[in-house]
């Protein structure tokens, strides 16, 4: 079986730079055998690509899509923090934040693109429990944010 670096690559993905944080904060914060991550936004090359509340000026999909480029992000950070993702043993948790208009009840459905990923990257170890909720707004008007848990060797 191929290791999670390897699993990046043949999606055709390359892990970007991890993203300096926003505020008074750290990228990834451990304690014992659990690496938990800052709140991701689907920055990619310091940009926000969409922005918007799901339900409006962005859809479904597109932000599904945007929760996967903050998974993607997640694992930069949880790499820079570990070194080889093969010492990931498990995701644990992941918790998505989706601005979207009061009517949107799709959250479960757009965190489905970080979920996804994890999975697609580190196999049976990427399956966690999770939590989808919509806000009013998030940070640079992203319309998704997703942190991680993992638990590392």
């Amino acid at each position: 079986m191929s290791t999670p670096e390897e699993r990046i690559v043949e999606l055709g993905l390359e892990l970007p730079e991890v993203a300096r944080p926003l505020a008074a904060y750290v990228p990834t914060a451990r304690t014992g055998s659990l690496v938990y991550t800052a709140g991701q936004l689907p920055v990619v090359k310091g940009e926000l690509p969409v922005t918007g509340k799901v339900g409006a000026e962005v859809t479904p999909e597109q932000a599904a899509e945007q929760a996967r480029i903050c998974a993607l992000n997640a694992i930069a950070a949880l790499k820079a923090e570990v070194g080889d993702l093969s010492r990931i043993v498990r995701i644990v948790k992941v918790v998505g934040f989706v601005a979207s208009t009061p009517d949107f009840t799709g959250q479960p459905l757009v965190l489905n693109g970080a979920s996804d990923l994890l999975g697609e990257v580190f196999g049976e170890a990427g399956v966690h429990a999770r939590s989808a909720v919509g806000v009013a707004v998030l940070p640079k008007d992203a319309p998704v944010e997703v942190e991680v848990i993992a638990e590392v060797s």
